[in-house]
């Protein structure tokens, strides 16, 4: 089973706002050719010097009991998916995906939250204060810098 991440976003930005900013951030970090424009990153999705495979998506109206909407208190518009390649370290794509969400995050508004599968949650913004997961095992010391914004570190979790 493929390793993903997704990235939930509660925005007034547009779905090919969010690609477009995506892919313009993607391309001056190294992390996308010059192949990869907003329409890949919404469909079909494009994959990154590493292999991992991002895709842009409208979010429908979720039910209420969605574990973002139950459990943290948005409703999100736009997510981007994170698909870990397996045959490359993935350590590297990690960090990828966190220089492009968290670059991401400085141009779009609203809530957001970065999570694997509802199972961690990475990083959350949330009535626009950022916090980090307190786990130094997603958040290793050489990530820290990164994040180029105040933040707190505090644990969230998704109800079982």
């Amino acid at each position: 089973m493929a390793i993903s991440y997704d990235l939930d976003c509660a925005t007034e930005t547009s779905t090919a706002e969010v690609a477009a900013r995506l892919a313009e951030i993607g391309r001056g970090i190294g992390v996308f050719d010059a192949t990869v424009t907003p329409e890949l990153l919404v469909d079909p999705g494009a994959n990154t010097r590493h292999g991992t495979w991002i895709r842009v998506a409208r979010q429908g109206t979720p039910h209420p009991w969605h574990p973002v909407v139950a459990d943290l208190g948005f409703t999100p518009t736009v997510s981007a998916a994170f698909r870990m390649a397996k045959d490359t370290e993935i350590s590297d794509q990690q960090d990828d995906m966190l220089r492009l969400v968290l670059a991401l995050l400085e141009q779009i508004d609203g809530d957001a939250v970065l999570h694997y599968q509802y199972e961690a949650i990475w990083l959350l913004r949330k009535d626009g204060e950022l916090s980090l997961s307190e786990n130094d095992d997603l958040w290793r010391p050489h990530r820290i810098p990164f994040v180029t914004r105040p933040y707190r570190r505090e644990t969230h979790r998704f109800e079982d």
